[in-house]
């Protein structure tokens, strides 16, 4: 039974989900808008917005945690120099997720993940 077991497997093992998350987290900080499929926008988002909380303690060892998990050491300084800055005084909720129309090729639903401004 699944008991307290949040999130999908995305029929991928542990190694290859945990790099796809790391991956389009470290791409979503970069770019600040990435476009995925619905569901993985919305695993990614509580992943991202951890990563950012981090950014905004702002100590040493969350700086290691987060140099842990985000794949780009630059991606990391942008997170506890840029955006802890801009996300100082908000509590959470980071980003936002806005469906958009179905992918052509298969009809999976895509959605568009991006900081909030």
């Amino acid at each position: 039974m699944r008991h307290g077991v949040s999130g999908s497997k995305f029929s991928r093992n542990t190694g290859h989900r945990t790099l796809m998350y790391r991956t389009m987290v470290t791409d979503l900080l970069r770019h600040e808008r990435i476009t995925t499929t619905e569901a993985k926008a919305k695993e990614i988002r509580s992943i991202a917005e951890k990563v950012i909380t981090l950014g905004k303690k702002g100590l040493l060892r969350h700086r290691r945690q987060a140099l842990g998990f985000i794949t780009e050491e630059s991606i990391v300084r942008k997170v506890f120099d840029e955006l802890s800055v801009r996300y100082a005084s908000r509590p959470g909720g980071y980003t936002r997720v806005l469906k958009t129309e179905p992918r052509k090729g298969d009809g999976a639903s895509m959605a568009i993940l991006e900081l909030v401004t």
